[in-house]
């Protein structure tokens, strides 16, 4: 599969998103106006300083911190309007979307097939088809080899591939993935970003990757970057910097 196989198939959209936390004098505002798109297939990359609401954008596409107002769709389908879920959260998540996070957190008791497979088995799937997906997801990944070894005998670039292939596991609409590299040296860390455009290119998947490693922008199909909880566009960005 190539990214070609899917154009102009949306993955995600934001509409309008605002997240407020507080009242009064204690309001904040984290995020404002934020309407974006990412198609299947394609990899973005999400840039700013701290504070500039990028984990609350994340966590909001994520379903996991609603938004105040605003909608998000998720492979075409409406998941919010403002703070109100038009899904079970919890069910959409765990078979539309997959999270990988600066920390692999892989369970330390299971060994990397089990970690993936788990992911599976939660939503049902047959311990057999579940193992088997496993081992094809840590084959494409380049760590089949290590399938048997616990989370602690395995390199921090390794647990990150392993929790990738968790991440995919349910074929996701989208992944979401929270400073991925910030535990791992240039070359591992280039390593997972360009996993990262693999899994988008092949699998069809859109993928959001939060990031402040500038090294590997490369990599991306297109880069997005917010401060004070709004997104720049580029044009603003060369205007201001």
């Amino acid at each position: 599969m190539t990214a070609a196989r899917f154009p102009g198939e949306p993955a995600v959209e934001a509409q309008d998103l605002e997240k407020i936390y507080g009242s009064g004098n204690t309001e904040v505002v984290a995020m404002k106006e934020v309407s974006f798109r990412v198609a299947r297939g394609e990899v973005m990359a999400l840039l700013g300083p701290s504070g500039a609401g990028k984990s609350t954008l994340l966590t909001a596409i994520g379903l996991i911190n609603p938004p105040t107002s605003g909608r998000i769709l998720i492979g075409g389908v409406p998941v919010m309007d403002g703070s109100r879920a038009l899904v079970d959260l919890r069910a959409f998540r765990r078979k539309h979307l997959g999270f990988v996070f600066q920390k692999a957190n892989l369970i330390p008791f299971l060994n990397a097939r089990q970690n993936v497979q788990i992911a599976l088995e939660i939503n049902d799937v047959p311990p057999r088809a579940a193992r088997g997906r496993a081992l094809e997801l840590l084959d494409y990944l380049g760590v089949a080899d290590r399938a048997d070894n616990l989370p602690s005998m395995l390199s921090g670039g390794q647990q990150q591939r392993v929790a990738v292939a968790r991440a995919l596991a349910n074929r996701p609409d989208v992944i979401l993935a929270d400073e991925p590299t910030a535990a791992l040296d240039g070359f591992r860390g280039r390593q997972v970003m360009e996993l990262f455009r693999k899994v988008a290119h092949e699998q069809g998947a859109g993928v959001i990757v939060v990031t402040h490693d500038h090294r590997a922008l490369d990599v991306f199909d297109r880069t997005i970057e917010m401060e004070d909880g709004r997104l720049r566009t580029p044009k603003q960005a060369v205007a201001e910097g």
